[in-house]
This record gives C-alpha cells, sequence and structure tokens, in this order.
C-alpha cells in the first residue's frame, strides 16, 4: 500500500544537514561512556547512508524531487538486518530503488547504533529520505522521523525507536494468524503512540488497518503491547511525543 506524503515535504529549504541526527562514528566509537538513552543515528562517515546514496547517479538517470520512507533494524553493532521503503511521492522509484540498493545488508551501510540506559541495543530506525534538484546540483536528506509536521519544519526531530532485548520485550511483528487471516495478503496498520521522556508507551491505538477485518490491527497491538521505546529527541535531548507509525505485514512465502 502507497500513502501519498504531503507535497510540503519536497519544498526544501537549502541548509545543511539536521546535526542533530549525525554522529561522528570514528568519535562515538572512541568515547568511553555511553549516555543513557541514545537513538540509532545516521552516521556521518563514509559508511554512512547519507553517503552511500549516489546523488549525481539519480541526477544522470533523471530523478526529479522526490521522497519515500522507510524503516530498518539496526544491530547494536550498527549493521542493517532488514529494511523496508513505502509512501513514496509520485516519480520517486529511481530514489527508492538507490535506497533499496544501500540498505541491503551486503552494502555495509553503518548506523551509530542506540542505546537505552547505558548499553548499546538492537532497535529499529524510521526515517525518510528527500531528494531534490537545487541550483542544477542534487540535494539529499535525511530526517529521522516520518511526521509530516515534523518533515514540513525540517525539524531536528528524531522519533521514538522500539528496540529489543533488556526492559523491552518486544521481539518484532507476527503475520497474523490463519484463523484470524484465512487470506494470506499484504496487511498495513498505523498505530498512533504516546510516548514519555523514558521511552515508556503511556497508550497506544490502531488509527487505521488495511485491509480491515483480517486481524492485522489486533495482531500490531498485541507486537508492540510490551515494547519500550528509545525516546524521541529534539535538540538532542529526550522528550515526550505523540507520533503514528506504519506497521507492515507480509505473508512467508
Amino acid at each position: 500500500m502507497r500513502i501519498p506524503v504531503l507535497s510540503a515535504i519536497i519544498c526544501l529549504a537549502i541548509v545543511d544537514l539536521v546535526a542533530g541526527q549525525t554522529v561522528d562514528m570514528k568519535s562515538s566509537a572512541a568515547t568511553a561512556s555511553l549516555p543513557k538513552y541514545r537513538p540509532a543515528l545516521l552516521g556521518s562517515g563514509p559508511d554512512a547512508l547519507i553517503n552511500r546514496i549516489d546523488t549525481a547517479d539519480l541526477m544522470k538517470k533523471g530523478q526529479k524531487n522526490a521522497a519515500i520512507m522507510f524503516v530498518c533494524s539496526v544491530k547494536k553493532t550498527g549493521e542493517v538486518v532488514w529494511s523496508g521503503t513505502y509512501r513514496g511521492t509520485p516519480d520517486s522509484k529511481l530514489l527508492e530503488q538507490e535506497l533499496q540498493k544501500r540498505l541491503a545488508p551486503a552494502t555495509n551501510t553503518k548506523f551509530i547504533p542506540a542505546v537505552y540506559n547505558y548499553e548499546p541495543v538492537d532497535a529499529i530506525y524510521y526515517g525518510t529520505v528527500t531528494f531534490a534538484i537545487v541550483n542544477e546540483k542534487p540535494r539529499l536528506r535525511i530526517f529521522a522521523n516520518q511526521e509530516a509536521a515534523e518533515l514540513e519544519k525540517e525539524s531536528d526531530f528524531v522519533g521514538p525507536q522500539p528496540f529489543f532485548g533488556g526492559e523491552s520485550k518486544f521481539d518484532g511483528l507476527h503475520y497474523p494468524s490463519k484463523e484470524d487471516a484465512p487470506v494470506q495478503v499484504n496487511g498495513v496498520v498505523e498505530l498512533t503512540f504516546k510516548i514519555d521522556e523514558n521511552g515508556n508507551t503511556l497508550a497506544m491505538e490502531a488509527k487505521t488497518e488495511e485491509p480491515p477485518f483480517l486481524g492485522f490491527a489486533d495482531t500490531a497491538m498485541k507486537d508492540f503491547e510490551k515494547a519500550k521505546f528509545i525516546p524521541a529527541f529534539r535538540a538532542a535531548q529526550p522528550v515526550a511525543c505523540e507520533v503514528t507509525l506504519p506497521v507492515y505485514y507480509k505473508p512467508k512465502s
């Protein structure tokens, strides 16, 4: 299912990357102590996603202004385990293909891993990539959130990230049982969350379910009912937030 993104997010301002969403990988690795919380971040070294996407080649192939959202699982060592892309704007296919290529595990793209309670953890990163031609040059930006209002402002907001292990009982997504979904089809659920500044879920609700009546909403609620999050960040500080996260289900082939 492809859901249109607000067209405003591709009306890009000529600004530098959001500093709060990038970290120098070498200096980070050399840091002796870890913070209590840190979301998975892009990084700024040669293996970082922002530096792996070939903007010159995209421009050469004819990619125009476009945006695409993505999700990926980032291990505590920074490697990408799996990823998915969705909600592309019209004519974003070339950008989507390039993003999928760079997120594939074999490409060795690295993220700065998430930290919870002073320990690295496996986490899920939700991001948005925008591409534009500005003054006849390619312009790429990657945001660590998927909130329309934040993307329109090009803010430094980093959305909350569910993580695995430790205090979090989140263990991934589970396709509905055959009793609930006798027809094996793709499903998507939008879950709305209220999450405090420590990553605790205060409220959760299924906003949309497509297709309906096949158990996807109930399954998504169950998958996330015991999850804890790396809290959202704004101005490099953890904050409470209200967000909507898409949850995609595909039957096993």
